[in-house]
């Protein structure tokens, strides 16, 4: 049996991580000032879109009588479009995604307050967001958000993630965070079944500058994240162009395969605002594509 000063302790351990991402994706969110949630598109909803004449078919009681009374002529208030949808989260988790150089946040750190974030812009609009999987269902409310901080806040002991498709409700959308420089095969299989639901959603590469700009020479070895893989060479020069031109050819086909399943492609580095990914991951996910 586990001695409670040490289940306290492992406890404290394990919640450490959740106050700051919840604090950092907090104050992202609080800065990308965006409104209301609203599709601009009349229908079900309770905010004020635009003034329009009234027909015959409308019935007496939608007329705006204040705004009437102005004219000669009857006016209706048009309303937003505001069903709620629901949003899947995969974000991802592995070892990977604990690289950072210099002072920079790791890609997973950067990954976790994004998809963090941008769940607290659409629940706070309305929305439900819960994680792919089965362990968090789509839901609105704020005991959610910390819900998936806690979530968000564990690691995997994989080297590299691959996203999730169970829980993908037909017709919903859904955001992949990751660097996506594993096997590309589980993220071609998952974005095809999403399509094949009628899912459509963003995909949001993060990368560390060095990831970018190979900035080796000499003798290198390169390590895992785990350490489970190793490769030494004495001309790290020499590794470059192929490595770039791979790079080049990953995002080339992540671009296509977002292209051809109506999805959303971009790439973020940790050296870059997040404020600037924020923004398009939200406008991304309002494309109703």
């Amino acid at each position: 049996m586990t001695a409670p000063l040490n289940l306290r302790a492992d406890a404290e351990s394990l919640a450490a991580p959740l106050p700051a991402l919840l604090a950092e994706a907090e104050h992202l969110a609080s800065t990308v000032l965006l409104g209301d949630h609203g599709r601009r598109r009349a229908g079900v909803g309770d905010t004020f879109w635009q003034y329009r004449p009234a027909q015959p078919t409308d019935a007496a009681r939608s007329i705006d009588w204040r705004r009437s009374a102005r004219s000669d002529s009857n006016f209706v208030q048009d309303k937003e479009w505001q069903i709620a949808q629901s949003i899947l989260l995969w974000v991802d988790q592995a070892a990977s995604m604990g690289f950072q150089s210099g002072d920079l946040p790791s890609k997973g750190n950067r990954a976790r307050m994004l998809g963090l974030a941008t769940a607290i812009l659409l629940i706070r609009g309305g929305e439900r967001v819960g994680l792919t999987g089965l362990r968090l269902p789509p839901r609105r409310g704020e005991a959610q958000i910390m819900q998936m901080a806690q979530i968000l806040s564990e690691d995997s002991d994989h080297d590299y993630g691959a996203p999730e498709t169970q829980g993908m409700l037909p017709h919903s959308r859904a955001l992949f965070i990751s660097d996506f420089l594993g096997d590309i095969a589980p993220v071609e299989e998952a974005l095809l079944r999403a399509a094949d639901r009628g899912v459509r959603g963003a995909l949001l590469q993060v990368l560390d500058p060095q990831e970018e700009d190979f900035p080796f020479d000499g003798r290198t070895i390169f390590t895992s994240m785990t350490g489970a893989l190793e490769h030494e060479t004495l001309k790290a020069g020499d590794l470059k162009q192929r490595y770039l031109d791979r790079l080049a050819e990953r995002k080339d086909r992540l671009t296509h395969l977002a292209r051809t399943t109506g999805w959303q492609f971009q790439t973020h580095h940790t050296g870059q605002p997040a404020t600037t990914a924020l923004l398009w991951l939200y406008g991304a996910l309002e494309r109703r594509t």
